[in-house]
């Protein structure tokens, strides 16, 4: 069966996973904190150029994950390329290695905005409790990263920032219901489209590609 084109739909908030190849179960995508330094300066300037709004990171022994809304076709096609080879580049001089570190392509999903995309923020800032690993000191008051972009969902948490960090501090403490984390994973290894039926429909409308994976078998008989 052919490959499904990727589906990317610009304006919409896209849940991006990058998985370290497995052969790297030791020392790791990331290492230590100088390697995520090096991995998010590539990728505030590879943002920057697309045009492409950062909600959320975590940088994790194995892979990263990340929270993002691409305003162009394409563009986060071209901003995890540049990344990627931009930190691998930098990867192997700093630990004396050759080859990849990524286990073939990228993988996303794209996510509805509200319960579900504030949901997603949640997963993806609390994947880490290691400071710096994710972007939840950016939203609880403990380090102010400028060049992130706060949805519209944080922004309706209150009407001041001590209001919204407060409140988001106890909604990253809840977590996320665990079947909600799992589907939110599988649309996103999957490649679809998580939401409501209507937007989902609208994602295949206008995509003009499959946003959810159809019924396995074949379709029953109505008569």
């Amino acid at each position: 069966m052919a490959r499904l084109p990727r589906l990317e739909w610009p304006g919409q908030m896209h849940y991006v996973i990058l998985r370290g190849h497995g052969a790297l179960t030791s020392p790791g995508v990331f290492t230590d904190a100088a390697d995520r330094l090096v991995f998010l300066a590539a990728l505030r300037e590879a943002a920057a150029a697309e045009a492409l709004r950062v909600h959320a990171y975590a940088l994790l022994h194995d892979e990263a994950q990340l929270l993002v809304t691409p305003n162009a076709p394409g563009a986060l096609g071209r901003l995890v390329q540049t990344v990627g080879r931009r930190y691998v580049s930098a990867y192997n001089r700093r630990h004396g290695r050759r080859g990849s570190l990524w286990a073939g392509r990228f993988h996303s999903a794209v996510i509805e905005g509200g319960a579900l995309a504030l949901a997603t923020l949640r997963l993806v800032d609390g994947a880490s409790t290691e400071p710096g690993a994710s972007s939840a000191g950016h939203r609880i008051g403990a380090a102010l990263e400028t060049w992130l972009s706060d949805p519209p969902e944080v922004w309706a948490l209150g009407n001041t920032p001590f209001e919204r960090e407060a409140a988001y501090r106890t909604l990253l403490a809840q977590g996320v219901r665990p079947e909600e984390a799992v589907a939110l994973r599988r649309a996103a290894l999957g490649g679809w489209v998580l939401g409501s039926a209507a937007f989902v429909a609208s994602a295949e409308r206008i995509t003009a590609r499959p946003a959810a994976p159809r019924p396995r078998g074949r379709p029953r008989n109505s008569t």
